[in-house]
């Protein structure tokens, strides 16, 4: 899948499958090719990836392709060209609330690389790009996907807005982030949670962008064909950092009931 068909797929309302990998390691490029997925996403909000790094995972993934979605650590336009620069194919900016920050991203994402006063009146609207720059604009930037976190109630306040301007492709949700911020922290199930997940996904699919939320915690499927059943299309299933954790303190638990005898016999059969 190439960037263009990534974003043509999300405004269709068509399902893309994506996981989180952060570790840097090589050989994650041959195993993840090898999975039935979409893109990748990269978040360099929370995890220490340098440039150096984050490149050539970009380029070894786009690659085998599968296309890279990096997090950037800010809703900032220069963060957002620094990792188009590495070689990133999506953008997902996080916690952003106003209409200005959509803007100077999509400047960033989809009108590379004029920058300056000419990108200023452009994005107001004041001065449209001569015809022969546009079009070079729209062939250059093709394969640039611009997805935003939704994360909190001022987002949410803003969404009409914000899922109408012209460029933008696709809404995230951050789960831990917006539980928190709704007051109601961690607390997946909660229906003020659950409120505001359907009403972002309505408004997203309803302007003819793509919609999806992070899942992460615990019955992690269950809750993506429930959101998917909402219109989420945008399935971004854990990560290697999480699957890691869940698995092993699933195994090392039933190794410590089989072998320090914390678990009856019948109880150990039924886990193994």
């Amino acid at each position: 899948m190439t960037g263009k068909e990534l974003r043509e797929a999300l405004r269709s309302g068509k399902r893309v499958y994506g996981t989180m990998i952060v570790s840097p390691s090589p050989r994650w490029i041959d195993v993840i090719s090898q999975l039935d997925i979409d893109f990748v996403f990269i978040d360099t909000e929370h995890i220490a990836i340098d440039r150096h790094q984050l490149s050539w995972m970009c380029h070894g993934y786009a690659g085998k392709g599968i296309v890279p979605v990096v997090r950037i650590p800010a809703p900032d336009p220069y963060q957002a060209c620094m990792a188009m620069d590495a070689g990133a194919k999506g953008v997902v900016a996080p916690y952003v609330e106003t209409i200005d920050e959509v803007l100077q991203l999509k400047g960033a994402v989809k009108t590379r690389p004029i920058k300056g006063k000419k990108l200023l009146d452009y994005l107001n609207g004041s001065k449209p790009f001569e015809p022969e720059l546009n079009e070079y604009i729209e062939k250059n930037n093709q394969n640039h996907v611009l997805i935003i976190n939704i994360e909190s109630q001022a987002a949410i306040d803003h969404l009409d807005e914000l899922v109408r301007i012209p460029g933008l492709d696709a809404v995230l949700i951050g789960p831990h982030d917006l539980s928190c911020n709704l007051g109601v922290p961690e607390q997946y199930d909660h229906p003020v949670f659950k409120t505001a997940v359907e009403k972002i996904l309505k408004t997203a699919r309803g302007a003819g962008i793509g919609a999806g939320i992070h899942v992460f915690y615990n019955d992690s499927v269950k809750w993506e064909i429930e959101w998917a059943g909402k219109g989420a299309n945008l399935i971004l299933h854990s990560g290697d950092i999480n699957r890691f954790s869940q698995i092993i303190k699933e195994d090392i638990g039933i190794l410590r009931g089989a072998l320090d005898g914390n678990h009856d016999e019948s109880t150990l059969k039924i886990n193994i």
